[in-house]
């Protein structure tokens, strides 16, 4: 194989020569070729794996099948909320990915290379994929780097390195340099040879980095986890023991054998283990999911998982990458000073003068390919630009671009090279101006007139040059930014600003958008300059403790910081999560990527590098900031809303699982059959969740969750166990039939249920009447269950006597006080104030 040419050494003009179609050949069978995995985002595989291989679905697949044995498959139909609920992670999360794979930086016009031929060196036109190793790259402006490579030859080559390094500004680029993939040609050409291809570029080796997949972090879904944990370790002895005692409860193992009365003891095992088991809990949960990523999406809120709409209801700290989040990455204009000669002879023909020269820049730069700096320094203008006769096109070795009108001819660069080495008053006035403007991290550029015409692009300026307009620039910052981040400072969000650029320049604009919160006053930001801080460095493949401990007490100082590097943001979020805080990231470039990956929660911008939006939770589609304050309130809703059902689901638990305990020591037939509780649980929990569940609600949400429904649930359910069984047992003393005392039993739960519902359903006042309402249809659903011959049959409910219902009203009334008392002595002081 022909050996692989080396790299140019940085200061050289040495040109490998360009590769024949041979070695084009060689090096592909080598691999060395520009191909790389581009998914945006989680592939179809892993999609399914986190949505089906669950602990909640082994439990109830396991379940099932037991019953499934039986041949009872109509009380299986529970099994029904497993594959729903699975079904809508899976959709909308591979919705999500169909859109994010449309989302991509990287265009895939063709490249343009220098290779061999017969006719000697030609240029081609190759796919992205196509470009290999030693390749010889020709760029021109408007170009994105496809591969790594070193510059061989260059003309005013400009390159924006944003998305790599978070440096706004573009570099210039000489012979020898680097350029890197993923970066942008704004001004001038070069040929380049290709250094690193493929995965071993150096955008790609950020990339697969930030690839190693993460699940965000979601507490109510670790709460529910918690819980089914716990059912999981209990479910198996407890279900085995509930199978033995009703095997016993009709005649013993080898009479159910022989009659196949075994069969109804499973189902009745299955039917007390599967209520312990808060499967609408999950199902509800995930319907919120899925139903806060429809509104969001809307709304232009891409969730690639569906647990990260909660996190940002959580988060305390915000740290916003300042270019392409807090600024759109384009160059505007913040002020022009007219520099007038004094004498105020002529002052307004010769601003109009200025204006339509400023005019006819900005018109010649709007052509592709133009200098944008040109472009911003016209911005404003409504008079119509000037005819231009001739023109000097912008180039970064010049440093300046000149027009000529039909009455003067004007420069536009930058003051110290318009004005280099004078010292007159006109000079020296001008330059106070632009010191006064580079001082809050502007960029200046200055308009000149040209007394002698147009100057000679290929000799130096003359030196009589006339200062009319000092142009002050810099980042757009997006109209919106400003009021999103006094919104995240009245929720208690503190917001940090972490750049690439220079730290005066970024403390310049964090001060414009107010990011310091109401503590800021009027006082301007500093940048803190990031090559200050702390350095973090790996033990065992994690931060070391004490580094970190003492990068966080400079976060805790400071709040803005300049020439930020891709590992020191990484570090930043780190740093923050050491000390206990929830942080998003927002960000573009690749340079983000891997901080965006380990932020509790990731939100790219959707013209972001593929990379950043693969390991994003969210990505703002259209780009605007301001809609993370929706992504808050769809957040805050599915917390709080979540939080005042779970308890409904959790009492139901608590209760299940002591019936089936004290079933077991008792050695009774267990108090209901699977469509008893199907009606309890239809009327009590999962029709009017389905309901509470669903309206706004912006209350701040409150750290605890678990413990808080805990709080509240198990005594409710441990009060509503207690006087079922009491019930129950007390109507079989009686010597009523075993249907008839399920019928007491199952008028009990329904009772007591539906009164823990009326408190998860509080407070009813200020237009939330609708929820009393609720609760009363619910107890008329359910006294239509007895009322309705068909009903009643259907879920093998009987009439009761006088002397049973008495006993049914005892047991409910004194289950309400004692279920009251609980709620209002232990559990009201635990609750979330969205539901107190």
């Amino acid at each position: 194989m022909t050996p692989l040419a080396d790299a140019t050494p940085a200061g050289t003009l040495t040109t490998p020569a360009p590769l024949t179609d041979a070695q084009v050949a060689e090096r592909v069978a080598a691999g060395h070729v520009n191909h790389v995995r581009r998914a945006s985002s989680r592939s179809l595989g892993a999609i399914l794996r986190a949505n089906v291989f669950t602990l909640f679905n082994l439990i109830l697949a396991i379940a099932a099948a037991l019953v499934l044995a039986t041949g009872s498959w109509p009380d299986a139909v529970f099994a029904v909320v497993m594959v729903v609920n699975a079904g809508i992670g899976i959709v909308t999360e591979y919705r999500a990915k169909r859109t994010l794979d449309h989302l991509s930086l990287l265009t895939e016009s063709p490249a343009r290379v220098r290779r061999s031929g017969a006719d000697g060196a030609r240029e081609v036109e190759v796919s992205l994929a196509e470009i290999v190793l030693d390749d010889v790259l020709l760029l021109a402006t408007g170009d994105q780097v496809p591969a790594d490579g070193s510059v061989l030859e260059v003309a005013g080559l400009e390159i924006d390195e944003s998305m790599l390094t978070g440096e706004s500004r573009s570099v210039r680029k000489q012979v020898g340099d680097d350029v890197l993939s993923g970066s942008v040609v704004v001004a001038g050409s070069a040929s380049v040879h290709v250094t690193a291809v493929g995965a071993d570029s150096y955008a790609q080796r950020i990339a697969t980095e930030a690839r190693r997949f993460s699940v965000a972090r979601s507490e109510l879904r670790d709460g529910i986890n918690k819980v089914l944990a716990v059912v999981s370790v209990a479910i198996v002895p407890i279900a085995l023991l509930l199978a033995w005692s009703q095997l016993r409860a009709t005649g013993g193992l080898s009479e159910s054998v022989s009659s196949g009365a075994w069969r109804d003891a499973v189902v009745a095992a299955v039917a007390g283990v599967v209520g312990m088991i808060p499967e609408g809990l999950v199902l509800l949960t995930s319907l919120n999911f899925a139903l806060a990523a429809i509104l969001l999406a809307r709304q232009g809120v891409l969730v690639q998982e569906l647990p990260a709409v909660e996190v940002l209801a959580r988060v305390d700290v915000l740290c916003l990458d300042k270019t392409g989040t807090i600024t759109d990455g384009t160059i505007g204009l913040r002020d022009r000073h007219v520099v007038l000669p004094g004498d105020g002879a002529d002052d307004a023909a010769r601003a109009s003068r200025v204006d339509g020269a400023l005019g006819v820049l900005a018109a010649l730069a709007a052509d592709p390919g133009a200098n944008a700096t040109a472009l911003a320094a016209g911005e404003g203008i409504d008079q119509a630009p000037a005819t231009a006769t001739d023109a000097v096109p912008f180039s970064s070795a010049r440093k300046w671009s000149a027009v000529r009108t039909a009455e003067h001819a004007y420069v536009l660069g930058g003051p110290d090279i318009l004005l280099g080495g004078r010292d007159d008053d006109a000079a020296r006035d001008t330059l106070a101006v632009v010191r006064s403007a580079a001082g809050e991290g502007a960029r200046v550029v200055l308009l000149a007139e040209a007394p002698a015409g147009l100057p000679d692009p290929d000799h130096p300026l003359p030196r009589d040059l006339v200062p009319a307009v000092v142009c002050v620039l810099g980042e757009h910052v997006r109209p919106d930014a400003e009021q999103t981040l006094a919104y995240f400072h009245q929720q208690g969000v503190r917001t940090i600003v972490i750049s690439g650029d220079d730290p005066e320049t970024v403390g310049a604009i964090a001060t414009g958008v107010r990011s310091g919160g109401p503590d800021q006053g009027d006082a301007p930001l500093a940048g803190y300059d990031a090559r200050q801080l702390p350095a973090v460095a790996d033990v065992d493949g994690k931060p070391d403790p004490e580094q970190l401990a003492a990068l966080a007490e400079v976060l805790d100082e400071h709040g803005v910081y300049g020439r930020v590097r891709p590992e020191q943001k990484r570090a930043i979020v780190h740093a923050l999560q050491s000390r206990g805080h929830v942080v998003a990231m927002t960000g573009d470039g690749v340079n983000d990527a891997l901080a965006l990956k380990d932020a509790d929660l990731g939100i790219a911008m959707g013209n972001g590098a593929p990379a950043t939006k693969a390991v994003a939770r969210l990505v703002l589609v259209d780009g605007r900031f301001s809609t993370l304050p929706g992504v808050v309130g769809q957040g805050r809703r599915v917390m709080a809303n979540m939080e005042r059902v779970a308890g409904l689901f959790l009492t139901k638990t608590t209760y299940a699982a002591l019936l089936a305990v004290a079933v077991v020591l008792l050695a009774v037939p267990y108090p209901f059959l699977p469509r008893h509780l199907t009606i309890v649980s239809s009327l009590t929990i999962g029709i009017p969740a389905f309901f509470l569940a669903l309206p706004p609600n912006d209350t701040r949400y409150v750290p605890g969750f678990l413990r808080r429904v805990l709080t509240y649930a198990i005594p409710s359910g441990v009060v509503i166990g207690a006087g079922v069984l009491t019930a129950y047992l007390v109507s079989r003393a009686q010597g009523d039939p075993t249907v008839e005392a399920r019928s007491v039993a199952t008028l009990v739960l329904l009772a007591l249920a539906l009164w823990v519902l009326g408190i998860a359903a509080r407070p009813w006042q200020h237009g939330r009447s609708w929820r009393f309402w609720l609760v009363i249809a619910m107890a008329a659903c359910a006294a239509g269950a007895w009322a309705i011959p068909f009903a009643r049959d259907f879920f093998a409910l009987e009439v009761l006597d006088a002397g049973q219902l008495t006993l049914a009203a005892v047991v409910a009334v004194v289950g309400w006080a004692l279920i009251e008392i609980a709620f209002r002595l232990i559990g009201s002081r635990a609750r979330h104030p969205a539901i107190s």
